[in-house]
Formats: C-alpha cells, sequence, structure tokens
C-alpha cells in the first residue's frame, strides 16, 4: 500500500536524471576533439554509428574491454582524477594494438553512488586526453548512479575498445622462430596492474604517506602510484612500418612470463635477460618493503616493460631504429630459441 500524499521522485531515490543529463552534454562537447572522419553520429543516441575506413580490402574488426583495478583508490585518497582516465584507453588500447590494428573508437562506463559532476567531468577529460593519445574515436557510454550498490565518493569505470586491421596484415604470433630477437619499450612505472600488492606493501605494510619520497624515487608515493599507463599506439605503427614483427605483447597482470607466452608458438621459448634494461625505483622498493619473492614480482608487475615485440633477426636494428625516430627508448632484451613453450629469466 502506497503512503497517502506522497509522491516519491527518482531523485528522492538517489539518482538526479538532470545531472545525468548535464554531464553528457559536457561530454559530448569533450568528445568532439576526438572524432575521426569515419565516425557517423557519436554521444548523445541510442548507438554511435562508424563506419570502417575505406582503404582497407578485407578489414578484420578487434575489440577489447579493461578497467583500471584498484588504482582508482588512489586516484580516490589523492583526490585527483585528471589522469586514470588515460590509464582506461591505455589498458584497452595497449591490447588491440598487439595485433596489429589500429584504433578506431572508444566508449566508457562510470558508475558511482551519486554523480559528482566535477569529479566525474576530471575522469571523462583523461578519457579524451588517452583517445587523443591513441588517435581513436569517444563515441559513447554510459553514466550510472547506484546509490543502493555503491557507497560514499568512490567510483567504477571500465571502458571498451574497437580497432580494425586489414586480414593479412594481422600479428598473431605464427611467424614467430627461433633467432628471433625480443625488444622491449619501458613502461612509466606500475602502470595499471598488481595495486592490490603495491598497495598493501607501500601503503599498509610499510606506512609510507602518499606524499612522502623514498630514497631514489623522482616523485612522491602517489604521484608514481597514479603514473598515467603508457600508450604504445605510435611506437607500434612506427615498428610496423619498419617490418619483421612477428609478435607483440602488452605487459599487464601476469608479467612478462604470463604475457609473452600468450604470442608464442609451440617449439618456441623466450630468454629474457633482466639486466637488459632500466627497472623503476619503485619495483625495487615493493620488492624490499614486502619481502616479496622475485618469482612474484616477474608474474605480478610489468618491472619496467610495458610492451614487447618480437622481430626478425634481420630486422632488429631496423625496428629499433625506426622506434628511435618515434622518440622511444627501446631495449634489446632477449631471443626466441627452440624449446618448450614458456617464456625463461636470466
Amino acid at each position: 500500500m502506497g503512503l497517502e500524499g506522497k509522491h516519491l521522485t527518482y531523485r528522492e531515490a538517489g539518482v538526479s536524471i538532470e545531472a545525468g543529463e548535464r554531464f553528457a552534454r559536457a561530454v559530448g562537447q569533450l568528445a568532439r576533439v576526438t572524432h575521426r572522419r569515419e565516425v557517423l553520429a557519436g554521444i548523445g543516441g541510442f548507438a554511435a554509428l562508424t563506419r570502417l575506413p575505406r582503404r582497407l580490402k578485407d578489414p578484420v574488426i578487434v575489440t577489447s574491454t579493461d578497467g583500471v583495478g584498484t588504482k582508482l583508490k588512489v586516484a580516490q585518497a589523492m583526490n585527483r582524477h585528471s589522469t586514470i582516465g588515460i590509464d582506461l584507453v591505455a589498458m584497452c588500447v595497449n591490447d588491440l594494438i598487439t595485433v596489429g590494428a589500429r584504433p578506431l573508437c572508444f566508449l566508457d562506463y562510470y558508475a558511482s553512488a551519486r554523480l559528482e559532476h566535477a569529479k566525474a567531468l576530471a575522469v571523462l577529460k583523461g578519457v579524451v586526453r588517452g583517445c587523443v593519445a591513441a588517435g581513436c574515436s569517444l563515441v559513447g557510454g554510459e553514466t550510472a548512479e547506484l546509490p543502493s550498490f555503491y557507497s560514499g565518493g568512490g567510483y567504477e569505470l571500465a571502458g571498451f575498445a574497437v580497432g580494425v586491421v586489414e586480414r593479412s596484415e594481422i600479428i598473431d604470433g605464427r611467424h614467430i622462430k627461433p633467432g628471433d630477437a625480443i625488444v622491449g619499450l619501458p613502461s612509466s612505472g606500475l602502470h595499471s596492474n598488481g595495486y592490490s600488492l603495491a598497495r598493501k606493501v607501500l601503503l599498509e605494510r610499510a606506512r609510507l604517506p602518499l606524499a612522502a619520497r623514498p630514497p631514489g624515487w623522482r616523485r612522491s608515493v602517489g604521484a608514481e602510484l597514479l603514473a598515467p599507463t603508457r600508450i604504445y599506439v605510435k611506437q607500434v605503427r612506427a615498428a610496423l612500418a619498419a617490418g619483421g614483427v612477428s609478435g607483440m605483447a602488452h605487459i599487464t597482470g601476469g608479467g612478462l612470463p604470463g604475457n609473452l607466452i600468450r604470442v608464442l608458438p609451440q617449439g618456441c621459448r623466450a630468454v629474457i635477460h633482466r639486466g637488459a634494461w632500466h627497472v623503476p625505483p619503485v619495483f625495487t622498493t615493493i620488492k624490499e618493503l614486502g619481502n616479496v619473492t622475485q618469482e612474484e614480482m616477474d608474474r605480478t608487475f610489468n618491472n619496467g616493460i610495458g610492451f614487447v615485440f618480437v622481430v626478425s633477426r634481420s630486422a632488429e636494428k631496423s625496428v629499433l631504429a625506426a622506434l628511435a625516430r618515434s622518440g622511444e627508448r627501446a631495449y634489446s632484451i632477449g631471443r626466441i630459441e627452440r624449446g618448450v613453450r614458456r617464456v625463461i629469466l636470466t
């Protein structure tokens, strides 16, 4: 039985339709800068419309989805939300490009107990910055107020990326062979993986203040934990143009062993030399303060390598040169050998 004389509204239940509409209009304005010529209809309708690039003869659609995990807790603790959207785009498009795809469009999902306009807009501005860096269009998304599901001022993020690749140009690792070189690109730090362990060690066990700067660090704990995930679209295009790339891997959760193996064919093993690249001090600090084994570090974090190419021996120098011309400092970190399919770090 209803209450006499009481007319409940959605707002009284905790959801403001008006606030959502204002936010959608603001995002639509921001997204315009990301639009590629292929976008026919973006934010505002029930669905976005994007045509495929006309130059492709046999286009294959490539899709990816991801989030940023408990890195959101650091953003919330620091009340800094301007870069977490970059992470969201990066985690999605860096997966897309491992098969040679070009990012085409992106959608986001933002959910919270109550829509805080300034906070949500800061997050979406980061998404726009990520889309610009990746060369893809922000064409839509969803903003959900769920007061009975979330509490406090926290929020959840998910991203969805769509790309396209010419079928004949798909890179899937099947042509990897013994003698190929492994080329690694540096990460900017933790990227968006391993934060449950990183927070446990740095913030809970060691009780480091977010404003502290441990010995050897170039920035504070908070700034290090919020450093945006790198977007490798430009570097991948440069390497592919140089030729000889037979496999690529985005180094996320699982580290080098858990991600590079995903592109290795049977009969090939990857041997990686630890001293071949610079390991950012955040990883050393986590290992020491948490008494974390090297094996656990290897399977949890990127340890300084965020993206990997497998290239033919004859193309190694040209790929390294192309990456250098693009402004990237790449490392030759190992080789492919004949053997049982696995990744060995020496």
